[in-house]
C-alpha cells in the first residue's frame, strides 16, 4: 500500500495517508486501500487513528483521475467511495481522525465519516467541487450536510468558502481543537480511552446512536432499549458495575 502506512500500537492501529507530493489526494488505489484496511483493521486492534504524512491531511480528489472520464466512470468511483468510508463509519472499530492542514473536498467527506475529529490550529476546510464544474461524490452532501446543514453546505459550494480550525470547529467539523502539531498524538489518547469500552457498548455508540438520529422516535426507543439490554447483561458490564459500587471505580466528578 504505497500511498497509506499502517502501524499497530497496542490495541490502536494508525493509518497515515502517505501522498506527501499530491497533498495526500485521493486516487482509486488508495480509497480501495482504505477499504480494505478498514475493513479488517486487524485481530485485536480496539480503535483506528486515521492521520497523515506531510502538511496537509488531505486536498481531495486527485483530479488527475477524471481526465478522459465519463459519467459511468464517475458513477462507479463513487460508489467505491461509498463503500470505502461506509467502512469507516460503520465499521468494526471506532476511528478517530486526526487533522491538519488542508481538509478539502474527499478529504474532508472521508473525515466526516470518522466517528470523532481531531483538528490542529492549521486546520483549514473547503469544498471547492463547483469552482471546477463538478460535484461532491464520496458522501459530503448527506454526512456533512448532517454536521453544518444543508444551508452552510451550499454556502461552502457555492462560494469556495474557506472554514478555519476554529470556525470549523465551533461548526461540529472537528469534537477537539487542539495547538499546530498536537493532533495525532490527541488522537491517539483518545483512541487508547476508547479502546477501554467494551465491545457490546461500542458496537452500540457506532451503529445504534447514528441510526437513532435519523429514525423515528418510537423506533429509535426500540433499538435503545434492546441496545442497552444487551450491554447490561454483558459479564464485562456486570463486573465493572459491581467495582463501581464497591468503590474500586472512580466517579465522575
Amino acid at each position: 500500500m504505497s500511498s497509506l502506512e499502517f502501524q499497530r500500537d497496542g490495541e490502536i492501529a494508525i493509518v497515515h495517508l502517505a501522498r506527501v507530493a499530491k497533498r495526500n489526494a485521493l486516487d482509486d488505489d488508495t480509497v480501495r486501500d482504505i477499504e480494505r484496511i478498514f475493513s479488517d483493521p486487524g485481530e485485536g486492534v480496539r480503535a483506528v487513528v486515521i492521520s497523515a504524512r506531510g502538511e496537509h491531511f488531505s486536498a481531495g480528489l486527485d483530479l488527475s483521475s477524471l481526465t478522459d472520464t465519463t459519467p459511468l466512470d464517475s458513477l462507479r468511483r463513487s460508489q467505491l467511495w461509498y463503500r470505502a468510508f461506509e467502512r469507516i463509519e460503520f465499521g468494526n472499530v471506532p476511528v478517530v481522525a486526526a487533522l491538519h492542514g488542508a481538509v478539502i473536498g474527499g478529504g474532508l467527506e472521508m473525515a466526516a465519516a470518522a466517528h470523532i475529529r481531531v483538528a490542529d490550529t492549521t486546520t483549514y476546510y473547503a469544498l471547492p467541487e463547483a469552482q471546477r464544474g463538478i460535484f461532491v461524490g464520496g458522501g459530503g452532501s448527506v454526512r456533512i450536510s448532517r454536521i453544518i446543514g444543508p444551508h452552510r453546505m451550499m454556502d461552502l459550494m457555492f462560494t469556495g468558502r474557506i472554514y478555519g480550525a476554529e470556525e470549523g470547529h465551533t461548526l461540529g467539523l472537528s469534537q477537539y481543537l487542539v495547538e499546530a502539531g498536537g493532533a495525532e498524538a490527541k488522537a491517539i489518547a483518545l483512541a487508547k480511552q476508547i479502546a477501554t469500552v467494551p465491545p457490546l457498548s461500542t458496537y452500540g455508540i457506532m451503529h445504534a446512536v447514528p441510526r437513532n438520529a435519523e429514525a423515528d422516535p418510537a423506533t429509535g426507543y426500540v433499538l435503545e432499549g434492546l441496545m442497552a439490554a444487551m450491554a447490561a447483561g454483558d459479564p464485562v458490564a456486570q463486573e465493572r458495575i459491581a467495582a463501581f459500587l464497591a468503590g474500586r471505580a472512580a466517579k465522575v466528578k
